[in-house]
């Protein structure tokens, strides 16, 4: 049950209040200033366009992986036929830049991992980098309620990291399963991951998923309801990379975090949730904003297969 606005408010800051004194866990995203390292903030965006934040929740910072469920969504919506020949849709137990691909197909296994991000990326419509990275762009966008950019200096140094991005890709593309240049999968995924938000927009990105593709407190139409319900069923099992088990089983949510440390939690039908915490656990998901999640989903009753509060 999703609180009114009031009581929203006042356990999201309860939240951050009890947690802010962890600092517990390394900071992995070399992009961030020192002084965000032991920032936090939480959001929440109702589908009734309800919505709450606490301090530092709109403070930018690189949305790296948590884009791509976005990036899945706008290729699905694309070409549906064509994602599912292209990538898997099973967890895998490894980190999210493992040399991995499935053994019988040469498909990358998740669009959660990198591999499958790459895939994805290479598959949404466009004649180029520039349109593809525009069309996703876009829809984060449209997802947020405001116009977000690109940010430059995040993109450069991507790239100069980008190696084990480009061994994947050209794994990909020697078994004839990417359909792009290996440099042009890199970039469009380096710079989709580059989009700066803040964590409000990331509340009200999770909230449009949460409505199955309308923003809330709007009538837009963002992404086709068929194309969330696949996005929202790989974020539940793939999108904490090897911590999606432990997530789902305490938090009962689909969400997708990324190592500039945002989370992205969807209730179906109830609400989107956001987190930003740099510090990060071993497997590379941010260590206040887990705690804060589960808390959360525990508030409000919002684990499907756990009883209602009271």
């Amino acid at each position: 049950m999703v609180p009114d606005a009031q009581e929203l408010q006042e356990q999201l800051e309860e939240e951050r209040r009890r947690l802010l004194d962890d600092t517990s866990g390394d900071v992995g995203d070399p992009s961030l200033d020192e002084d965000d390292h032991d920032r936090f903030a939480l959001a929440a965006h109702a589908v009734d366009g309800t919505s709450a934040a606490t301090a530092e929740a709109e403070v930018a910072f690189p949305v790296q992986s948590v884009v791509k469920p976005f990036v899945y969504a706008v290729a699905l919506a694309d070409d549906r036929e064509a994602v599912h020949r292209a990538v898997g849709v099973e967890p895998t137990g490894e980190p999210f830049d493992a040399l991995v691909l499935e053994l019988e197909t040469g498909r990358p296994p998740n669009p959660m991992v990198n591999a499958g991000a790459l895939m994805a990326a290479s598959l949404v419509a466009g004649s180029g980098v520039g349109e593809k990275v525009e069309r996703v762009r876009a829809a984060c966008s449209a997802a947020a309620g405001r116009e977000l950019v690109v940010d430059e200096e995040v993109v450069r140094a991507e790239l100069e990291e980008a190696d084990r991005n480009r061994a994947l890709a050209h794994l990909m593309r020697g078994g004839g399963m990417l359909p792009v240049p290996v440099d042009d999968a890199v970039e469009v995924l380096a710079r989709v991951c580059a989009i700066s938000v803040t964590t409000a927009d990331l509340a009200t990105m999770a909230g449009t998923l949460a409505a199955w593709g309308r923003r809330p407190g709007s009538d837009e139409r963002v992404l086709p309801a068929v194309v969330v319900t696949e996005v929202l069923s790989v974020m539940a099992t793939c999108g904490m990379y090897d911590g999606s088990g432990r997530w789902i089983h305490r938090a009962g949510l689909p969400a997708k975090s990324g190592v500039s440390g945002g989370l992205l939690a969807v209730a179906p039908g109830h609400l989107g949730l956001a987190a930003w915490s740099p510090r990060l656990d071993e497997q590379g998901n941010t260590v206040r904003g887990l705690q804060a999640g589960e808390a959360l989903s525990e508030a409000w009753g919002l684990h499907p297969y756990g009883p209602p509060p009271g």
